[in-house]
């Protein structure tokens, strides 16, 4: 049976390549370090929202890394949660839309981050991270 992760590498969004243990290691460090970072309630909400995006990229890919493949698109991390770490809507809806806040403030320099969705990317970046960590 082809698992999903196989299917999405066959339409090309995603792509085989051996897990890299040191790789993988500093991901999630990465990721670890810029979500305690983004709970510093002495930084702009602004800073904060990239610091827990960042985290959560990071931690993601960190994910996807370990099941032996790469996506060459940063939103694909997110979408795949399900299947790299039975995380559902809940987590990647979250991600995905601070995906869009993300580009909007990258390519159009309008960032527009309010406090609940603040909360809602530093929530959602620590259940990757506790799934991470519980595997």
């Amino acid at each position: 049976m082809t698992s999903a992760l196989e299917q999405l590498a066959s339409t090309g969004a995603i792509h085989r390549e051996p897990t890299n243990e040191a790789e993988y290691q500093g991901l999630v460090s990465s990721g670890r370090a810029r979500l305690v970072d983004s709970a510093r309630e002495e930084l702009t909400k602004e800073s904060r929202f990239d610091l827990a995006y960042n985290a959560s990229h990071a931690l993601c890919l960190a994910a996807l890394r370990r099941s032996g493949y790469r996506s060459s698109q940063r939103y694909v991390v997110f979408q795949v949660l399900p299947h790299t770490l039975g995380l559902g809507p809940d987590v990647w809806r979250v991600l995905d839309k601070a995906h869009r806040v993300r580009n909007a403030g990258e390519y159009e320099g309008f960032l527009d981050v309010d406090e609940r969705l603040l909360t809602e990317v530093i929530g959602a970046a620590n259940r990757v991270l506790e799934e991470l960590e519980g595997r």
